[in-house]
């Protein structure tokens, strides 16, 4: 019988192993198909702290409003956005998804989703090379072409622009939920590129005052607590950046005990930082003396290897925004460096004369990688999701001349209803 850890071929590559779910299917790529059943429990719990995406579900799949819909999706995988997943299914949605983070899936979530008929190709610890390949497995199809697309920091967006440009002839409509996602469309709107219609949500109210403070309020403590066993209490921590995510994981840390300062170049979120109670420093003043370092910036190379050269020995680094590149991770991949792997998602990296620090999730999002966000939470960013995806039907069905090729803000009637 399975078990929760079966890990028989663990160590094969989901790439090279042939597995069929209870139908016959093998359309689909995960690490253990095994771990469908339990994976299964815990979308069934998610579901009872997911009231509204479950209401949105229960009122509109009678009408099928997204039937016709042929979404190709790349997203954390998780409980929650399997839930949204199933959503868009009993809606009358067609999907095909990857994951946008290379740590953060849930092979047994996977694995349950496979099992469901969803053609899923994620598992933890992808390669690069396995990152893109899933990513091209959902796309490249005979006989299935997406006709929307629902992109977490904007990978799926630029692989198909890149690979497959045409498939943007019967592409609707994009919608893209975070911040770097966001940069990208944004570049391709001033650059004359974007050829269909986008939805912006990481602006919406619902996504910046619910999901991006609340929940990274609460995973900010979890990620390290699991990764570390640290306490925070006297702990000195810079935050680089003081938006939404930033603001989550000071006021966290301040309420642990831990001594916050913030780095911030908007001037009008350096002034909130001022009016919350923290200090505003530059990084290169405090960067000798901080027990942690945490990003949350959407930025590239926000630490650099000067500032990695610099820290004091055993301070941890790590990142909340989404992009692995705002800490120059690549920089410590040189020979007189060494790697030490000391346990899942933690990292030595040790210098010459013995000094060390420790990076977690390999300067990738630390919260999905390492530890949970609050299903509750999600939720409400969840049903957003499944709201613009309703946006984006309007769009598919809209006369032609009334959507623009351009960024749209998600409208807030649909985040007052959500």
């Amino acid at each position: 019988a399975a078990s929760y850890t079966d890990s028989s071929d663990d160590e094969t590559s989901p790439r090279d192993k042939q597995q069929k779910n209870s139908k016959g299917s093998s359309d689909f790529c995960v690490k253990n198909i095994k771990q469908a059943e339990f994976g299964r429990r815990e979308i069934e719990i998610a579901e009872q702290e997911m009231p509204a995406l479950m209401a949105l579900r229960k009122r509109a799949q009678g009408e099928k409003p997204l039937a016709g819909a042929k979404i190709v999706g790349c997203t954390h995988i998780t409980a929650q956005t399997a839930v949204l997943m199933e959503t868009l299914g009993a809606l009358g949605a067609q999907c095909r998804w990857a994951a946008c983070n290379i740590y953060s899936t849930l092979n047994e979530v996977a694995a349950a989703l496979a099992e469901s008929g969803f053609p899923v190709f994620a598992w933890k610890g992808e390669s690069e090379d396995d990152f893109w390949w899933c990513i091209d497995r959902c796309v490249n199809v005979e006989g299935w072409q997406p006709n929307m697309i629902l992109d977490d920091g904007g990978d799926l967006t630029h692989w198909i622009y890149k690979k497959y440009p045409n498939m943007f002839k019967k592409i609707k409509g994009i919608v893209e939920e975070s911040v770097t996602g966001v940069h990208r469309l944004y570049q391709l709107s001033k650059a004359g590129k974007l050829c269909v219609p986008a939805m912006n949500v990481n602006d919406s109210v619902t996504k910046q005052k619910f999901d991006n403070l609340y929940c990274c309020r609460e995973s900010i403590l979890d990620g390290l607590k699991r990764t570390t066993d640290m306490m925070f209490g006297g702990k000195q921590v810079v935050v680089c950046g003081y938006g939404e995510v930033g603001k989550g994981c000071c006021a966290a840390l301040k309420a642990m005990g831990s001594i916050v300062y913030v780095t911030e170049i908007d001037p009008i979120c350096a002034l909130q930082a001022c009016m919350d109670g923290f200090r505003l420093v530059k990084l290169n003043e405090v960067i000798r003396q901080v027990d942690i370092v945490i990003t949350c910036t959407g930025n590239k190379n926000v630490v650099t290897r000067e500032h990695l050269d610099r820290m004091k020995n055993s301070c941890i680094v790590c990142n909340m925004g989404h992009s692995n590149t705002e800490i120059d991770v690549a920089s410590l991949r040189t020979p007189e460096l060494t790697w030490e792997r000391v346990r899942s998602q933690v990292d030595h990296v040790i210098w010459p004369d013995g000094k060390r620090i420790v990076l977690l999730a390999e300067g990738r999002l630390l919260n999905l990688s390492c530890s949970t966000v609050p299903t509750f939470v999600l939720s409400i960013t969840a049903t957003t999701q499944a709201s613009r995806a309703l946006a984006l039907i309007e769009l598919y069905n809209a006369p032609e001349g009334r959507y623009k090729q351009d960024v749209y803000l998600l409208p807030k009637k649909m985040g007052k209803d959500v």
